[in-house]
């Protein structure tokens, strides 16, 4: 990550008011990882945050010339992967006990993927996208 970049994003933190922040970039895997001390309001707004500050960055970056980043806050996105992960498996073991179709909660497209590529080795089950806009799901059915 050029330096410019790395102290904008720095500054842009900075004028967040956040505590105990610390910044942590990984140009190889174009990831920017930012860690703050516990905050109750932070702890509410993460989705919307990381979410938020991802597209700031990005902007920044594309002006630069450089390419996306993948931006996480407190380890968010890595916990929330991992516990999407978890529920796909419990699904898919539900889905081939029953042999009925499991639903899972609306999710955006990155943890739809996530759900699919967890469970596309196995073959007890498959996994379809259903539904539409923010309501759009995925759908874990028995083979």
């Amino acid at each position: 990550m050029d330096q410019n970049l790395q102290d904008r994003v720095k500054r842009i933190v900075e004028l967040m008011g956040l505590s105990g922040v610390n910044v942590d970039f990984d140009a190889e895997h174009k990831k920017v990882g930012i860690t703050t001390g516990d905050d109750e309001w932070l702890k509410k707004h993460v989705p919307d945050l990381v979410k938020h500050l991802k597209h700031l960055i990005n902007i920044i970056a594309h002006k630069e010339g450089a390419e996306s980043y993948f931006v996480d806050i407190n380890n968010y996105r890595k916990e929330r992967e991992s516990l999407i992960a978890q529920l796909a498996k419990a699904a898919a073991q539900k889905a081939a006990a029953t042999k009925a179709e499991i639903r899972l909660p609306a999710m955006n497209a990155y943890e739809r993927r996530l759900v699919h590529v967890e469970l596309a080795m196995r073959p007890d089950v498959k996994t379809e996208s259903a539904g539409e806009g923010r309501e759009r799901c995925v759908v874990v059915k028995p083979l």
